[in-house]
């Protein structure tokens, strides 16, 4: 039988339930989940807590919730009562470099991509504007650089034509948890080489702005549908025409040819709207108006004219 490890995890959002719940379901004990302060969410502003914080009390555990990693009580969140490693899926803060090297087995990761690629941030949401084939997860030693550390397992998974960041978040999010048992059951019998990452082939994945949203019809019709895809749910993406700003939450490549300038309304089918890029054709299916809801193009056509010529900036 594989022996157990004793460990504290720590985690915050949705991306890291999945692997709280199966490390729980694991033969691995964990002894404390470590997640942010609560925080006020939504119009009414109203202390809500975090996704790890509701499924750890559901499961039973103690929650600790420091204000900073750098405060004086940390070490003794972590550290007692003595667990082999900690566990960081997603927690939202940098740890001390003392906290990284003080366990028998260290600090281990899921990062939700094939490293060295896509280091940073927003991995899920990049690797799909950037067209990547395929992504996966990593489960790494975690070291006093931006995911720098040492990999120890990894899985894979291709990118569909339809993927968003919502689809592709849930679907790393799952096998992640799968990942991490395994690597926990592997590094309990220290069946597990750590593999340095070659930083020639490291690409970035910085954080996401609502500025980042802005559509660039001069681009091709294959990369706009990719930053619409990457950036659902947030921060969206958002055009203008004349004075009106519309979030735009879905489109298609079309296959057709314009020779109209990017972002012109083109001709098209009945409750179809096509607008010409720099390289290629999209046919818009779902937008929202400032003030109004998301709605399928038709509905909103219903209510809105927008007539072959006129031009999205």
């Amino acid at each position: 039988m594989t022996p157990s490890l004793k460990l504290v995890f720590m985690g915050t959002p949705e991306f890291s339930v999945p692997s709280l719940t199966a490390i729980h379901q694991s033969r691995h004990r964990i002894l404390r989940v470590v997640t942010q302060p609560d925080r006020p969410k939504g119009r009414g502003r109203r202390v809500t807590h975090s996704p790890v914080k509701k499924t750890a009390l559901q499961l039973g555990y103690d929650v600790a919730q420091p204000a900073s990693a750098k405060g004086d009580d940390f070490p003794s969140v972590c550290f007692d009562p003595g667990p082999d490693l900690l566990v960081v899926i997603a927690y939202g803060n940098i740890l001390p470099e003392p906290i990284l090297t003080c366990l028998r087995l260290g600090v281990v990761n899921v990062h939700a991509s094939l490293l060295p690629r896509n280091r940073g941030a927003a991995p899920i949401q990049w690797a799909i504007i950037n067209g990547d084939d395929h992504t996966g997860v990593t489960t790494m030693q975690m070291d006093a650089g931006m995911d720098t550390g040492d990999m120890l397992l990894a899985s894979r998974t291709l990118i569909r034509s339809d993927d968003t960041a919502t689809t592709l978040h849930d679907r790393l999010a799952e096998m992640g948890a799968k990942l991490i048992v395994r690597t926990l059951d592997q590094l309990a019998v220290e069946g597990i080489k750590p593999i340095p990452q070659d930083d020639a082939q490291a690409t970035d994945a910085p954080p996401l702005k609502k500025k980042d949203g802005k559509i660039d019809w001069d681009q091709s019709a294959t990369a706009i549908d990719r930053r619409v895809r990457g950036m659902t749910p947030w921060p969206g993406t958002y055009t203008f025409i004349g004075d009106r700003r519309l979030k735009v939450f879905r489109m298609t490549v079309v296959d057709a040819v314009s020779g109209a300038p990017p972002g012109t309304v083109i001709k098209g089918f009945a409750d179809e709207l096509r607008v010409a890029t720099g390289n290629g054709v999209l046919s818009l299916l779902e937008l929202q108006g400032a003030s109004g809801k998301r709605l399928s193009i038709a509905d909103y056509l219903r209510g809105h004219k927008i007539s072959p010529g006129m031009v999205f900036k």
